[in-house]
């Protein structure tokens, strides 16, 4: 079978002027920082914007004025938006880090890193400095994607690097105090992936589709969210997300039937709505001022299926599983 990227090109998502009230982003993750909350998604790069009440945005500066150095040298080809951040405030500084994907759909891609001691861009403090390469996918090498970076610290205070997509799945790896690499890169623990019909380094994606992994700790447990099916073909999108949940940050993670996400399951938690979205995913989640927040894109059926923010309070169940209502 033809994967999807040798049947079609993936078609190109409608992009309109910025709408303060209803702006448009991809794989948006937050975090807030004195009275102001920071969005960060895909784009050139790194698309930011702020807003005091999560209800007006404003359009920021992108983070890098231009490529990092060594994303050329590692991957030559690359010559698109930057995808996919995660932003985390650990040890006094803001880290992100963010992929670099040189061929879309395959594992041409890497994971670097950069940090800031203050995301207000009118500060006179304010600076990225960049740290280079976290981890590198290699065509023909390896079957998981370096894309999709999250960082949880568990509660001895270890922070793991989450990432990949497709193929073997999703995977988690303990990094050094400092997060600038890998503490054992030799041990690497998959905790999500799907099913595939596929042989080794096709690389098709008809199956296996799970990306976007993000772990949360809530009470006990370590929650793993993760988006399944496929996105980025706006109104006929079919992501969602899906979650399951551990005592360990390395699982195994099990959904609500008590299945484990290893072998494909997840209970589904957040799908488009078909009236507002088509489809949703790339989640991330928060804990805020008290408050818990879901935040995703979601491709917007009004807007033609242009890919717009999504930020909605996170709340639970009362035998501890998360659930939504999107606003209508």
């Amino acid at each position: 079978m033809l994967s999807y990227a040798q049947e079609v090109p993936p078609p190109t998502l409608p992009v309109l002027p910025f709408n303060p009230k209803n702006p448009g982003i991809h794989d948006p993750v937050m975090a807030k920082e004195g009275d102001t909350y920071y969005v960060y998604g895909t784009g050139k790069g790194i698309v930011t914007m702020y807003s005091k009440d999560l209800k007006t945005w404003t359009e920021g500066k992108p983070i890098f004025d231009a490529l990092p150095d060594w994303v050329l040298k590692a991957l030559p080809n690359f010559k698109g938006d930057i995808w996919a951040p995660d932003i985390i405030f650990y040890k006094g500084q803001y880290h992100i880090f963010y992929a670099c994907n040189a061929t879309p759909g395959k594992p041409d891609a890497a994971i670097g890193h950069a940090t800031s001691p203050t995301l207000n861009q009118k500060s006179p403090a304010y600076k990225w400095t960049d740290h280079g390469k976290i981890v590198q996918s290699v065509l023909g090498r390896d079957l998981w994607q370096a894309i999709d970076p999250n960082i949880i610290v568990d509660d001895a205070g270890t922070p793991w690097f989450i990432f990949g997509s497709f193929w073997d799945g999703l995977k988690a790896v303990k990094m050094t105090d400092d997060m600038m690499q890998l503490k054992h890169p030799e041990e690497w623990h998959t905790i999500a992936r799907r099913p595939t019909s596929q042989k080794p380094y096709n690389y098709g994606l008809e199956d296996s589709q799970i990306e976007g992994a993000f772990v949360y700790r809530h009470g006990d447990y370590y929650y793993l969210f993760a988006s399944f099916d496929m996105c980025c073909r706006g109104v006929n999108s079919n992501y969602h997300v899906v979650v399951g949940r551990s005592k360990s940050v390395t699982g195994p993670y099990v959904d609500k039937a008590g299945y484990d996400m290893i072998d494909g399951n997840g209970t589904d938690f957040a799908i488009g709505d078909g009236v507002k979205y088509a489809a949703l995913g790339h989640n991330s989640v928060y804990l805020i001022d008290g408050k818990e927040y879901f935040v995703a894109h979601g491709y917007s059926i009004p807007d033609g299926g242009a890919s717009k923010l999504i930020v909605t309070e996170l709340k639970w169940d009362k035998n501890g599983w998360p659930y939504i209502k999107l606003q209508q």
